[in-house]
């Protein structure tokens, strides 16, 4: 499914245009981020398909690009984006987007969004965080529960006090365990880094939905950026799902069916995954050491 069909971003023309027109002595920020990035890549069209791939080394623009779009549908993020004043006006002024069949800016679907690497990664260390503090007080409900055993009731006057009877009742009622976990809660699963960051995108992608992806091989390992994959390729195929993916890594490129724009070229243009240069590069390094592995 098709929901974004096309983002127009401005020529150098508009830009000076818009300039002239807003500042009559000039533009004052003719190189602020994000101005002057994509007319320089003569890039001002961009046109998607079920799953779009915007591949590129680092400074190329694909996340910026990435980032418009999402400032431009208005799509919500979990982990706020630092975006300046000059990149807003940008958004506002300077960009357009057109669903499938010049349908209304509204047929977007609801519950849309754009996920980043920091949104796994902040999850990450919430996780730890959270860990360290249940444990924390697993310890005083340990010191509480051992302290408990073979003293008597204390005394209670009013219901007031009734919760802590109910305490002081289980700590003769339940295990050492069985009370820790009650009180205390329980350690969250301790996947490692990568099953995470899988499970992260499992539990968030919903059938009809527009989702913009900002580099979510990181974290990953080979295995599961293959999960991933497959993961995205049955939502676009099985669940109506389009996807705007920025990323460098090889397995992502090879969606099948993706289309890719290759941001390190000048024009921009879409190209198949082999003829990539980062791919050219992962083959020449298994070409030289062909009989390693054969």
């Amino acid at each position: 499914m098709i929901y974004l069909h096309r983002f127009r971003l401005p020529t150098l023309p508009q830009e000076e245009d818009h300039a002239e027109r807003f500042w009559p002595h000039g533009n004052p920020h003719p190189h602020e981020y994000p101005y002057g990035i994509f007319p320089f890549k003569k890039l001002s069209e961009v046109n998607f398909s079920e799953i779009t791939i915007f591949y590129g080394g680092n400074g190329s623009g694909k996340s910026t690009l990435l980032n418009l779009i999402a400032e431009s549908l208005k799509l919500p993020r979990i982990t706020p984006y630092n975006r300046s004043p000059f990149f807003m006006e940008y958004v506002n002024r300077m960009c357009s987007w057109e669903a499938t069949g010049g349908r209304p800016k509204n047929s977007v679907p609801n519950g849309s969004a754009i996920f980043t690497s920091d949104d796994v990664f902040y999850g990450i260390i919430d996780r730890r965080v959270e860990n360290e503090d249940t444990r924390y007080r697993q310890e005083e409900r340990e010191a509480e529960y051992r302290a408990a055993q073979g003293q008597p009731f204390t005394r209670f006057t009013g219901m007031e006090d009734y919760d802590e009877l109910v305490r002081q009742m289980d700590t003769r009622r339940k295990s050492m365990s069985q009370y820790v976990n009650h009180y205390a809660g329980r350690l969250q699963t301790p996947d490692s880094n990568g099953e995470y960051a899988l499970n992260f995108f499992r539990e968030h992608f919903r059938d009809d939905r527009l989702y913009l992806l900002d580099e979510p091989e990181n974290s990953l390992s080979p295995k599961f950026q293959l999960q991933l994959i497959q993961l995205i390729q049955d939502c676009a195929r099985f669940y109506n799902c389009q996807f705007i993916i920025s990323t460098h890594s090889p397995f992502v490129m090879s969606l099948k069916g993706a289309l890719i724009y290759d941001l390190d070229s000048i024009p921009v243009e879409t190209k198949p995954w082999y003829e990539l240069e980062n791919m050219k590069l992962y083959y020449q390094l298994f070409a030289e050491n062909r009989n390693k592995f054969e």
